[in-house]
């Protein structure tokens, strides 16, 4: 990608932030913490319109997983085209479509895909967890549904509900009803206080004896979702073990199981699909984001035993998109092909290596986690006595700092998680080592001149 240096006075950046900012919602969001335009795109390269180059560490929030613009995506898509095939069939199906459904089939575990139905939504993530949750409901007769702190589904009204972010729900009235949470598996900030091993022991402990107390005051719940690694609650990924003891306990209790794979499906996480870590059979499988190969698609995939639905029971126009068909269907071969989950184990084990040895010279990083591609940096103020739960001070100002200190040389990167505090990696699954390398080198650099700027 060519790297063209601005001569204009006023930058072509802000001339369409400009605009952006007269005529777009007060909704915006990344805008506001990445005050770029884009002008070109390719791998894991994005050129803004000022002819700086950034390496994209967001990738669409998980949603390119092969970077932008990929060889084999716009093959696919150029291909249908040719074709003068249909590009909108609401649920009609095309030979594309029963060919992205054999592919989508075949890559599931044997024990998941043998008795499995799916469900095309709307193009958002968001959709597929209303209808997830709307044919649990169905099936189960139940109302009360369980999610997790610091879990998100989505900015839709019942996926909105299911989420533990407070900033979206402050000012909207009669939320769905009769959802209660859990405590995730979070070691670093261990809602018991404890860390370590007993924070995921507790939370089991926890979970299990709410659903066995006839006082809890929770009716049999009609499913438990849950995200197998948080992503937009701080890239925290739950261990094999807890995952493995969650089914357990739905399973006991004839409780469906909804994984949200919206973020880490597709090899993000070292496997095809985040629950392979665990060798688990969920009950529902809800995948969106790098399925649709970086085009708006969402499916949810469940076992046969729940496909009690009447005709027109969850619609939506968009959910024929045969070009996201074509684009995720390349993907997912090109994925499997080219064995990109293992590549994201071991770059991702990169990653956190590099990043554990900033963190061993800036204090201000409390803690690196992930799985796979798929890696937060909580920041902290060091300076500060943890609490009483044994938490050390988050820092928002610094985080957001460091995001900016990172546009400055040309590294894109996403801040999230509790008070906005985690420095989140989410680089396509074709990063190289040396890229990964070099990407460390620009955000230690960014690290020590934020905190230099914030001690001036």
């Amino acid at each position: 990608m060519h790297h063209v240096t601005a001569t204009a006075e006023v930058s072509a950046n802000s001339r369409y932030l400009r605009s952006q900012q007269e005529r777009e919602s007060s909704a915006r969001s990344y805008p506001r913490r990445i005050p770029i335009a884009i002008a070109e795109a390719e791998g894991i390269y994005v050129r803004d319109m000022d002819g700086k180059v950034y390496y994209d560490c967001l990738s669409g929030a998980g949603t390119l997983a092969l970077g932008h613009n990929h060889p084999v995506v716009i093959t696919a898509i150029r291909e249908l085209l040719d074709q003068k095939a249909p590009l909108h069939t609401l649920d009609l199906t095309t030979p594309l479509k029963e060919s992205f459904v054999d592919e989508l089939f075949a890559s599931l575990p044997p024990s998941f895909a043998s008795r499995a139905r799916i469900q095309f939504c709307g193009p958002t993530g968001g959709d597929a967890v209303e209808a997830s949750i709307k044919l649990m409901k169905t099936a189960t007769g139940r109302r009360s549904v369980l999610a997790f702190h610091g879990g998100y589904h989505g900015s839709t009204h019942a996926a909105m509900s299911l989420s533990g972010t407070l900033g979206q729900k402050e000012r909207v009235n009669g939320l769905m009803p009769d959802v209660h949470y859990l405590p995730y598996p979070y070691t670093f900030r261990c809602p018991f206080g404890s860390g370590g091993a007993e924070t995921e022991r507790l939370s089991l402990n926890y979970i299990e004896n709410v659903l066995r107390d006839p006082e809890s005051g929770i009716v049999p719940p009609a499913a438990v979702i849950v995200e197998p690694v948080q992503g937009e609650g701080g890239s925290i990924p739950a261990s094999a073990n807890w995952l493995r003891e969650l089914r357990r306990i739905t399973k006991e209790r004839d409780i469906p199981l909804i994984l949200d794979e919206v973020q880490t499906g597709l090899g993000r996480t070292g496997k095809l699909f985040a629950f392979e870590h665990a060798d688990i059979v969920p009950d529902a499988l809800i995948l969106s984001k790098a399925i649709g190969g970086s085009l708006p698609l969402s499916v949810v995939l469940y076992n046969e035993r729940y496909d009690v639905w009447k005709p027109g029971a969850h619609i939506g126009t968009f959910r024929g998109n045969q070009l996201a068909m074509a684009a995720g269907l390349a993907t997912l071969r090109f994925i499997k092909e080219q064995e990109l989950p293992e590549r994201a184990r071991l770059l991702g084990e990169r990653l956190q290596h590099r990043l554990d040895a900033l963190a061993d010279r800036q204090d201000c990083i409390g803690d690196v986690r992930g799985l796979g591609l798929m890696v937060g940096v909580e920041i902290v103020d060091g300076r500060e006595q943890p609490d009483r739960l044994g938490h050390i001070p988050a820092s928002p100002r610094l985080a957001a700092q460091i995001q900016q200190e990172c546009l400055k040389c040309g590294l894109i990167l996403e801040v999230g998680g509790r008070h906005s505090s985690v420095i989140r990696f989410l680089p396509p699954l074709i990063i190289t080592e040396e890229q990964v390398d070099e990407i460390i080198d620009r955000f230690s650099e960014a690290v020590q001149a934020a905190r230099e700027a914030l001690s001036c």
